[in-house]
């Protein structure tokens, strides 16, 4: 039975043999932790992405992240520095679909097809295939930290390569990187191998070397309410810790309505920090991410880029430590660079002109940070109470009987019962429940939110809302109003 319990140190290097064994066969020197450690102690503050996170929570500044990744190693170096010269504060490296997989044939055959044509033929960078050599090169030919994003269900190879390479913060976790991303992977294999990941981190932890760790906070993307995702990424925050992590990033995904948007970054760092503490984690670092509208995306560049835009007012207004952009292409597909770059440059200029302003404290503000505090706590309690205390059982059995459970997930061990839909004033709610751990109380208090909505628009309480919702964006709504 798989528990969250922290992996002993010769448990640990025993399964890193199997690990790295199943990679190649032969030695690997340049994953040596005689070589890793020395050379991750090495690397300047500026360079360390769990430094640069901390220094910017102190001074309560808002960092910019891109996503970005292609095949070819010079070709993804020249994409990292042409995102730097637009202003990015930390650069990502997205990795393909093929190595999310663990294909590194396919992913491999994708390089030299790249070569061939002359673009990338990979939706990201093969970090595996390219290895420790080409990943160092990619590190040291860049001015500001490297970031691995990727929504990989079995990380811990990649976790080796790219940390032994000087990149100092991996994106990830059991839920958030299973859950979204697949349809047949077991909760309890993907908890397995991100607790790999973790001790990784930790591991190098203990050798002084800080390592930022980031679940994924947006899950779906889609009308995800604050309360599912903020839960997810608390538990990931202490199954994480667990192993030995003491530098983690929580996540968000823009909602939409400003308050609520606000509220629950609020939310989210408040109570990441409290459970830590209550579950005996000291000295942990925590700080959060902003993630730019998830959803559909105008097509017309510029209402792309007003999204992008007020996206970067709730980040900056909200105090996130960090936000990951998008750019005026999103509708259409992987950026260029120079879209990319453009999404990075708006981003910048708002989150600049906002740094010394603060959001008003307000009853509304404070009455929804209390909300989703509450169906947090709920949440939080359901799992552990399934789980008999246990955090790890708590999640594989919350997800068997759809206590927690991520709306529009492709995850066969994900119920999908939740529907979410907006209230009057653009706050996500939830419209259908099944059977997700929220007490009466809070499920009125939805339902009532709902309803007002409903009467305003002189409509049913129906799919259609959802349905509605989902595309509204898109079409420059926040609401998707019926007919009155």
């Amino acid at each position: 039975m798989l528990l969250n319990k922290k992996m002993s140190e010769a448990d640990f290097l025993a399964e890193r043999e199997k690990v790295l064994q199943a990679w190649k066969t032969g030695s690997h020197p340049d994953l040596d932790f005689s070589r890793s450690i020395p050379y991750l102690k090495s690397i300047p503050e500026s360079k360390n992405f769990a430094i640069k996170l901390s220094k910017a929570k102190q001074g309560g500044v808002t960092l910019v992240q891109p996503r970005a990744g292609v095949a070819v190693l010079d070709d993804h170096i020249q994409l990292l520095k042409s995102l730097i010269d637009a202003g990015a504060d930390f650069v990502p490296s997205t990795i393909d679909s093929y190595t999310r997989q663990n294909r590194y044939v396919e992913a491999e055959r994708g390089i030299q097809e790249s070569q061939i044509a002359h673009r990338s033929m990979l939706n990201g960078f093969p970090a595996v295939n390219h290895g420790v050599d080409g990943c160092k090169k990619v590190f040291e030919n860049v001015s500001v930290p490297i970031q691995a994003r990727h929504g990989t269900p079995d990380a811990r190879l990649l976790s080796e390569i790219i940390h032994a390479s000087g990149w100092t913060s991996n994106e990830g976790g059991g839920i958030s990187y299973n859950i979204p991303y697949a349809k047949s992977v077991s909760l309890e294999t993907t908890i397995k191998n991100w607790q790999y990941v973790d001790r990784l981190v930790g591991y190098y932890e203990d050798h002084g070397v800080t390592i930022n760790r980031e679940p994924f906070g947006p899950l779906t993307g889609t009308l995800v309410p604050p309360c599912i995702s903020n839960t997810v990424q608390i538990i990931e925050a202490l199954l994480a810790a667990e192993q030995g992590v003491k530098n983690i990033t929580v996540g968000y995904g823009m909602g939409g309505n400003v308050v609520q948007d606000i509220a629950a970054i609020k939310a989210l760092l408040r109570q990441t920090e409290s459970y830590l503490h209550r579950y005996g984690y000291k000295n942990m670092i925590v700080t959060t991410v902003f993630h730019q509208w998830m959803g559909g995306f105008p097509a017309d560049e510029a209402a792309a880029t007003g999204l992008i835009s007020m996206s970067s007012v709730v980040a900056a207004l909200s105090k996130a430590t960090k936000m990951i952009t998008k750019s005026p292409h999103e509708s259409v597909g992987v950026p260029t660079a120079e879209a990319n770059g453009i999404g990075i440059k708006a981003s910048k200029f708002v989150v600049n002109l906002l740094k010394d302003q603060h959001f008003p404290e307000s009853m509304e503000l404070q009455m929804e940070i209390a909300q989703i505090e509450s169906e947090v706590d709920a949440l939080m309690d359901a799992v552990f109470t399934v789980g008999d205390g246990d955090l790890v059982q708590g999640v594989i059995k919350a997800f068997e009987q759809g206590i927690l459970d991520v709306p529009f997930a492709p995850s066969k061990f994900n119920a999908g019962k939740v529907l979410p839909a907006r209230d009057n004033e653009g706050f996500i709610r939830i419209l259908e429940f099944g059977n997700l751990g929220l007490p009466e109380v809070i499920k009125a208090h939805h339902r009532a939110k709902i309803r007002e909505r409903a009467e305003f628009e002189k409509r049913d309480i129906s799919f259609q809302l959802t349905i509605d919702d989902v595309n509204a964006v898109a079409n420059g709504h926040l609401i998707g109003r019926g007919r009155k």
